[in-house]
């Protein structure tokens, strides 16, 4: 093995380990302010934005939809991955709204351990079940899964290559996979990468959420190519998810559930009111949340000057 390769191994590795801290220490923050799914929502254009829950569960219907997996319900896949799980929303979600047996991976002890209590308490343990596992190392056969799913994950890929290929690699022949992700903009034709301000400001949430290095739409797109896959669909949805950000922060002006007090500074910035949460009180005991909370306001920011997008891309495993 080369030392180049070595070093990039111990990159990600680090990497790995700083991601699965990251969940560890603050997704029972996340959990107070968001619930039990720790990803964006979907909103209508043109009227007052839902809940956050609500949008959240419309995220997984239009991503389902999106990818044809809603006109035959009869038809809906069984066995099912979901990869980065979280604290396993959208996998209880696929095992109690469409019948769906699935299984949710996550580099986060905290998050399975958590995921798995609140199956219990919904009655979803022997439909869906979560372990600790590397996306880049899947631990499951090949052609396993007859649904592949992976929501605002492939941010965190240090080998962004080897995850698509590990996403096709345990699909079955026929399976539907849906990757949605943070990405950046795509480039323009005489543009050889983004500019150098646009990259000073994702490489601040990058440092701090503990993420790889940004690509587009366009990039996972090409990521497919070499793979057996057929019916590629793209298409950047960062006008659905517009109301998400603020309405996070929102969500943390009170007590959550447990009584417990969410400590916050609020601020302004680009003429939205955003707010800096300092301290979680939980049973994972207490945490500094003062730049993840900041990187929210980054977030927003982003979106609104057209760096971030939220991207989706489906795909059927060929037969």
């Amino acid at each position: 093995m080369s030392t180049t390769a070595v070093q990039l191994s111990a990159e990600v590795v680090a990497l790995q380990e700083g991601i699965g801290k990251l969940y560890d220490e603050h997704s029972a923050f996340w959990e107070a302010i968001l619930g039990d799914h720790i990803h964006q929502g979907y909103y209508d254009l043109g009227v007052p934005p839902t809940d956050v829950r609500t949008a959240q569960l419309r995220m997984i219907d239009e991503s389902l939809r999106f990818a044809g997996l809603l006109e035959d319900l009869s038809k809906f896949p069984k066995n099912a991955i979901d990869v980065g799980c979280g604290l396993g929303g959208t996998t209880r979600y696929l095992g109690s709204k469409y019948g769906a047996k699935c299984v949710g991976v996550t580099l986060s002890p905290y998050q399975v351990q958590r995921a798995s209590e609140l199956a219990a308490a919904q009655g979803l343990s022997d439909k869906v079940s979560f372990q600790v596992a590397n996306a880049l190392n899947l631990p499951f056969p090949d052609g396993h899964f007859d649904f592949v799913w992976s929501m605002e994950c492939g941010e965190h890929m240090p080998e962004r290559e080897k995850f698509i290929s590990e996403l096709v690699r345990v699909a079955a022949p026929g399976a539907t996979i849906i990757v949605a992700a943070w990405c950046h903009r795509d480039l323009l034709s005489s543009e050889k990468s983004l500019k150098p301000s646009e990259k000073q400001h994702l490489d601040k949430i990058t440092k701090v959420y503990h993420l790889a290095e940004w690509c587009s739409i366009a990039d996972y797109v090409k990521l497919l190519k070499p793979h057996p896959v057929e019916n590629v669909k793209s298409d950047d949805w960062s006008k659905y998810i517009t109301p998400f950000w603020t309405q996070a922060t929102h969500a943390a002006l009170s007590f959550n559930d447990k009584g417990e007090l969410i400590v916050f500074i609020l601020f302004e910035t680009n003429k939205n009111a955003c707010i800096i949460i300092l301290n979680v009180v939980s049973s994972a005991g207490t945490h500094d949340t003062t730049d993840i909370t900041t990187a929210m306001g980054w977030m927003n920011e982003g979106y609104e000057k057209d760096i971030i997008k939220f991207g989706i891309v489906s795909c059927r495993k060929a037969k």
